[in-house]
């Protein structure tokens, strides 16, 4: 799964990669045209704690690919123009299964202050609308094609049915509400899904706070941009990408203290890429052993089938039962199968099982 970090220039995209994948890219490179992909595990208390008790061979995280610099926004030549987003923007936003959204909520001597000042919501509206009017610059494109098949009646009943479904969406987008949030049966969103429509993609809001505002749950320079992301129903993260990007280069142990010390629980980034997996609408299962500890990602609301399908094709071919142990179940086991199998909290379930996330999962299968 591939989520792509966007922002008006020197919101800080780049240092936030850097924290997110542990990389140490070069900070504003003005005018470069290098994509930067990152592939980062998830964190996973339940995962470590697997890891930990299993001592296996070998360990496989679930993981996201994190793209920076494939969606650039570029500042227009004339002042009166503002940013401009391009066609390789859009082109590249299209190829992402999720976006984060990144925007400035600090100030720094360093780093020219926008007209009209710091203003995050600004910030997330501009490029959310921006979005928005890509999308309905796509869908006018194509109900013009449409159109003119009904009227020459060689529309098929299939064109017939997108037709309908467009202009729907044109009128949801020109009250400017987002495809996201677009309400559609499984056949109609099948018949668009090639669109790839940028603003039908899972949003993740981030607002790049400063260094004294690191180790705040709630800044208060970020209380309309709180209240924007709520009336979208997405999720916001507030973090300090500096901080972030110093931390993650840390050894594990004075990355605790430093953060101790600063007065947060945990990493913010860490919080940032559970929110980026949530949002894809993934899950994970385990298998467990001493070769090896692996979390497996599959979207929410797979059954057993589909689970045994995304370890090997063969083991959703040759399905016989799924055998299945809670975590909690597993921890209360000390992190044994065996031993939570003997207590008999292992239990056998059939293809049409769904399963949940955190399941302890072994496929039994015969081809």
């Amino acid at each position: 799964m591939k989520v792509g970090i966007i922002g008006l220039p020197q919101t800080g995209k780049t240092s936030l990669y850097n924290a997110l994948t542990r990389s140490a890219v070069e900070l504003n490179r003005f005018g470069g045209g290098e994509v930067n992909v990152g592939v980062i595990g998830v964190p996973d208390p339940r995962f470590d704690y697997a890891v930990a008790q299993c001592a296996p061979k070998k360990i496989s995280p679930a993981t996201i690919e994190v793209t920076e610099g494939g969606a650039r926004v570029e500042r227009a030549e004339q002042q009166d123009r503002g940013d401009k987003f391009g066609t390789d923007f859009f082109s590249a936003v299209r190829n992402m299964d999720a976006l984060i959204l990144l925007v400035r909520a600090f100030d720094d001597a360093s780093v020219t202050v926008p007209e009209g000042g710091i203003n995050p919501k600004r910030e997330a509206e501009q490029i959310n609308e921006e979005l928005m009017l890509a999308d309905l610059t796509v869908i006018e494109g194509r109900l013009e094609k449409l159109e003119k098949a009904r009227l020459q009646k060689r529309q098929t009943n299939a064109e017939a049915a997108e037709h309908q479904v467009m202009n729907r969406m044109k009128a949801h987008l020109e009250d400017l509400n987002p495809i996201r949030s677009f309400q559609m049966t499984e056949d109609e969103a099948r018949s668009v899904r090639s669109y790839a429509f940028v603003s039908g993609k899972p949003l993740i809001l981030v607002a790049n706070v400063g260094e004294g505002q690191a180790g705040e749950a709630s800044p208060a320079i970020i209380a309309s941009l709180a209240e924007y992301a709520a009336s979208l129903g997405v999720p916001l993260v507030s973090l300090c990408a500096k901080v972030e990007m110093e931390v993650a280069q840390m050894e594990p142990a004075e990355e605790r203290e430093f953060l101790e010390a600063m007065g947060i629980m945990e990493a913010a980034r860490d919080r940032l890429i559970r929110a980026a997996y949530s949002a894809l609408g993934l899950i994970c299962f385990f298998t467990v052993g001493e070769d090896e500890v692996r979390a497996w990602t599959i979207v929410r609301g797979t059954n057993a089938v589909g689970a045994a399908g995304a370890i090997h094709s063969d083991l959703a071919r040759g399905f016989i039962r799924g055998e299945l142990v809670d975590f909690e179940d597993f921890r209360a086991a000390g992190g044994c199968w065996d031993e939570a199998k003997a207590a008999g909290k292992m239990r056998l379930e059939g293809k049409e099982y769904i399963v949940k996330d955190g399941d302890i999962l072994h496929i039994r299968f015969k081809v």
